[in-house]
């Protein structure tokens, strides 16, 4: 078989495992929309159907208009941008300061950096620190307490430690303070690695329930993936309860229910993500590159 040939052939089964294997991680996404936008009696015909049949949107009017829904949606989102900004600006101010050569203690500051990326404080400190700065049922239990990650830390540190110390050397020179440094020629210049780590904090707290199941008492301040979680678990039982406040759906099955909620939590995350694919890659090999 000549070159061309087997190139060929390793074309031909190259793109038919990858169009396998996209199939396979499609196929969950297709048959969650489906069945949130079918009726259910034609769910109940073709449980694995990958496309919609007698389209029925009573389950979508039902999370648009029931308002424990509504306030679990309103409560991530704030969450999620507040949360998002707190640790941008939290790792930024010292990552940089971390990334300066001259910076005194700098071994033992990254080893008490890195020591906490090994051992956490366990669960119950956390609590009773929680419970101690009185932030028990409120929202910044949920914020603060994951606003700062060493590794997000490192990778910023490691993205500024690649911009030419020339530009900080020509500002000073200029009589630019510190701090004008950071914000005006420092962070626009790392817009890649800003975006990475936007992506990394945003997702995570979108999809953060646990600290919710331990700190918030109030269903009015539950998260989305809380009540999802919620009607996840009810479904099984073909009652909807929350809090015992949440009333029995009797024309609305808990499946398509369930899907719904489902899409309606992806949506947010998918719709943002095409805008910042393209720093991702760039971002994170940069802020790898050095150690």
């Amino acid at each position: 078989m000549s070159k061309k040939n087997r190139e060929i052939a390793f074309d031909i089964v190259n793109y038919t495992l990858l169009t396998l294997i996209a199939a396979i991680m499609l196929y969950p996404f297709l048959n969650v929309i489906a069945v949130a936008f079918s009726d259910y009696s034609a769910y109940l015909e073709n449980p694995l159907m990958i496309w919609p049949r007698r389209i029925n949107l009573a389950a979508f009017e039902h999370v648009f208009k029931d308002p424990l829904i509504l306030s679990s949606y309103k409560n991530t989102i704030i969450i999620t941008i507040a949360g998002t900004l707190i640790s941008l600006l939290l790792t930024i101010m010292t990552a940089y300061p971390l990334s300066r050569k001259d910076l005194k203690g700098k071994p033992i500051l990254m080893n008490i950096i890195i020591f906490t990326m090994l051992f956490s404080g366990g669960l119950i400190p956390n609590y009773y620190l929680i419970r101690s700065l009185h932030m028990i049922d409120t929202l910044w239990a949920l914020i603060l307490p994951g606003a700062l990650g060493a590794y997000n830390i490192i990778l910023m540190k490691n993205f500024f430690e690649s911009i030419p110390d020339s530009l900080e050397e020509a500002a000073k020179i200029d009589g630019a303070s510190d701090v004008y440094i950071l914000f005006k020629i420092i962070v626009p210049l790392s817009t890649p690695i800003i975006a990475t780590i936007a992506l990394f904090v945003a997702v995570g707290y979108w999809n953060s329930f646990f600290s919710a199941i331990v700190y918030i008492r109030d269903p009015g301040k539950w998260t989305l993936q809380l009540v999802l979680r919620e009607i996840i678990m009810a479904a099984n039982t073909q009652l909807l309860q929350t809090g015992g406040n949440y009333a029995e759906m009797t024309n609305i099955p808990p499946q398509t229910l369930k899907y719904a909620t489902l899409i309606v939590a992806v949506v947010p995350i998918l719709c943002v993500y095409p805008f910042l694919q393209k720093y991702f890659v760039k971002g994170i090999m940069l802020g790898a590159v050095k150690g």
